[in-house]
């Protein structure tokens, strides 16, 4: 037996027998016999184990129910009967049912315990899913899910400071937490403070050299630095792992349009459409980068894209104007994109007095 949260019962291959006879879902919890029937109890929660493995969720629930009635003290009968009707018959009140007997015969069954906690997470109930959540970490202090569960629970509450704090906690279980690492990360960097937050990532990095969004972040955070150079190699890391990262692949594109690197960037934006075709921005930048490049037929498919995806992009209107301005020599559809671009409240001295010179 155990007292994790998943105890032997492996939800994942639960599936209802459809040609099993049926056993009804609202189970009134055992009655104690006169005594207790311990070996005969134990036979039937073994058998409960065994129908559970195999996906025959009505025998399991008549085993557990018999060793439960056999030997009310058993608490694992009465934790695995609710998993049981959890993931096999999708009732989370007579789960809970289940879970409260299981913590009637052990107090300290951390994996009811935690069931109870998400139970009542999902159901709404803040307050009591906090104090169960806590009550796991006390019960089991190297619970790590229980942490991330509290964690995440603070921030569905935007409770962020209390986040934060959990998952500090969680590091000192586990100094190399792969999810407390990354969210401390991202704490930090958007406090501002940029060697924590490259501390973390470095930390992170150490452990799970794969991880794409740790490469993404330590990006970032060296492009706020201004150092473009460890911010592209960051990124191209990124990729490596997680060829499909826009970010990270938009990121590096724009890094290479600023060092005029024009064909590389090219290469870059190409490949963020192609996994987003309705990217407005990497279409516009796309258009800019090729109109550098002299390929003034593909720069306007590109910026018509760009306006077209997002109409009121207000650089992707500008830009356009400017391209037809400059480029076509087509004033006329050059004023229409400038005066969108000032309907929609975009401000720019040399566009208002080209605007102003034709008239509204």
């Amino acid at each position: 037996m155990t007292n994790g949260r998943g105890g032997v019962w492996v939800r994942g291959l639960m599936r209802v027998a459809a040609a099993a006879l049926l056993v009804s879902a609202a189970w009134p919890g055992p009655e104690a016999p006169a005594a207790a029937q311990p070996d005969a109890a134990k036979r039937q929660y073994e058998a409960g184990l065994q129908h559970a493995k195999q996906g025959a969720v009505d025998e399991a629930i008549r085993a557990f129910t018999k060793a439960a009635e056999l030997d009310p003290q058993l608490a694992e009968a009465h934790y695995q009967l609710g998993l049981v009707f959890l993931t096999g018959k999708k009732s989370s009140k007579d789960a809970a049912a289940a879970f409260r007997h299981a913590l009637v015969a052990n107090p300290a069954l951390v994996g009811a315990q935690h069931e109870l906690a998400l139970l009542a997470l999902n159901e709404g109930r803040i307050r009591e899913a906090e104090q169960g959540l806590e009550r796991v970490i006390e019960l089991a202090p190297r619970q790590e899910q229980a942490y991330l569960d509290l964690a995440k629970l603070y921030e569905r509450q935007h409770a962020s400071e209390r986040a934060e704090a959990v998952y500090l906690a969680l590091l000192k279980v586990d100094g190399a937490h792969p999810e407390a690492l990354y969210r401390l990360a991202l704490y930090a960097d958007a406090q501002g403070a940029s060697a924590s937050a490259r501390q973390y990532v470095e930390t992170l990095l150490r452990a799970r050299p794969n991880h794409p969004d740790a490469w993404y972040l330590k990006g970032r955070i060296a492009e706020k630095r201004n150092d473009l150079a460890e911010a592209a190699a960051a990124y191209r890391e990124a990729l490596k792992v997680k060829a499909d990262l826009i970010d990270a692949r938009f990121n590096l594109a724009f890094i290479l349009r600023s060092q005029g690197n024009a064909p590389e960037a090219a290469r870059e934006f190409l490949e963020v459409i192609v996994v987003k075709p309705e990217h407005a921005e990497a279409h516009m930048n796309l258009g800019l980068v090729y109109t550098t490049l002299n390929k003034l037929d593909e720069a306007e498919r590109e910026y018509e894209a760009a306006v077209n995806l997002n109409p009121t992009m207000l650089e992707a209107r500008y830009n356009l104007g400017v391209f037809y301005e400059l480029h076509r020599h087509d004033l006329p559809r050059a004023l229409a994109q400038y005066r969108r671009y000032r309907e929609l409240g975009g401000r720019d001295e040399r566009v208002d007095r080209i605007v102003g010179q034709v008239g509204h």
